[in-house]
């Protein structure tokens, strides 16, 4: 593969959108979490013997994001854990506030509506979100019925004959049977409350459904059976998908592009088989090689040293993968890189031209 590289703006939405105007537009978007405690005392004690401010430290969950996710896309955020993808579905979804950015969904800027308030809000019902666990996730004291129903009670004022037949039609567009919604949680295997949730989402007609790990807590030959339901729905209800998981074959076979998230950062992201096919940050490249594979991956194959930089009060001029990367040079450590376009890829690395083809 060639091309000509590109500095970009951190502005500079990562992978190629759609041509129509986006869904989702993300912009710039932050999360930080102020560190208090033992270890917020040793960041302060650090800084004091570097002769640096004494301020409060933070963790920098999410830091300078921007992408885009268009009508009917289904974009994948992979990542290790602890990258910040979920800290960034939780923001996008107005679960957390954001420390700075902007998030808006077809127009209308999400990010100026504080977290508590937006349970309330119109747009709520624009993006919902599946989460990983449905059984951790349902009330417990709520029936199948009433948990789908709660979000069409408070969301769309449903109420009576119209809020039951509403219910029943997003039980039967998720296979999940009638006679199972007056059960409780408990009472419901995984697959079910998978399906569950996934009404309950779903029933309001959002825009853009977030999935966190949505089959990460099911039976393999259940997982199956979810992933063709949420594909099935989103054809049939013209829904956008953000896609988190950490399964890079379901990611490639599902999802049209993708994002690859380090310590808060996007390194990479673009056409989802071609990012797999051919990575070109070598995170992204030590990822697919972790993944299982019948193919041998030869003596190119890297495998990740040492460990993940801390979060807390980055160096803003070293780069996130530096101490990790096969690659890393004393230009990682003067240097962050800025995502540079490659065909229709961008990738935050100095030597994303070095990293060819298997």
């Amino acid at each position: 593969m060639t091309g000509t590289l590109d500095t970009m703006s951190s502005a500079t939405v990562h992978g190629a959108p759609p041509a129509d105007p986006p869904l989702l537009d993300v912009g710039e978007l932050r999360k930080r979490f102020p560190v208090s405690g033992t270890l917020g005392l040793i960041g302060r004690l650090r800084r004091r013997m570097k002769g640096g401010p004494i301020h409060l430290p933070h963790v920098y969950a999410v830091d300078d994001v921007s992408f885009t996710i268009g009508k009917g896309e289904t974009v994948g955020l992979v990542g290790e854990s602890g990258c910040g993808k979920s800290t960034l579905v939780r923001v996008l979804t107005r679960l957390l506030d954001p420390s700075g950015g902007i998030v808006r969904l077809g127009g209308r800027e999400l990010s100026l509506t504080p977290a508590r308030r937006f349970a309330k809000d119109p747009d709520r019902a624009r993006i919902q979100m599946v989460f990983q666990d449905a059984g951790e996730s349902v009330n417990p004291r709520f029936t199948a019925f009433a948990a789908i129903a709660d979000p069409l009670r408070r969301l769309r004022g449903l109420r009576g004959a119209a809020l039951t037949a509403k219910v029943e039609k997003a039980a039967d567009q998720c296979g999940l049977p009638r006679a199972l919604l007056s059960r409780f949680p408990h009472q419901l295997s995984g697959g079910q409350r998978a399906r569950v949730g996934i009404a309950r989402a779903v029933a309001v007609e959002p825009a853009l459904l977030v999935l966190d790990e949505p089959t990460a807590a099911l039976d393999v030959s259940v997982q199956v059976v979810i992933l063709q339901l949420l594909e099935r729905l989103k054809t049939e209800l013209g829904m956008s998908y953000l896609f988190v998981s950490h399964d890079l074959g379901v990611v490639r076979l599902l999802c049209d592009r993708v994002l690859v998230m380090y310590l808060g950062k996007i390194v990479e992201s673009g056409p989802a088989r071609a990012v797999f096919a051919n990575p070109l940050h070598p995170y992204t490249r030590a990822l697919v090689d972790a993944a299982p594979s019948l193919h041998d991956r030869g003596a190119g194959r890297i495998r990740l040293q040492g460990e993940p930089r801390s979060p807390i009060d980055p160096d803003p001029n070293v780069c996130r993968f530096y101490g990790r990367c096969p690659k890393g040079t004393d230009l990682c450590r003067a240097e962050m890189p800025a995502l540079r376009r490659f065909g229709e890829r961008d990738v935050a690395c100095h030597f994303a031209e070095e990293i060819t083809a298997r």
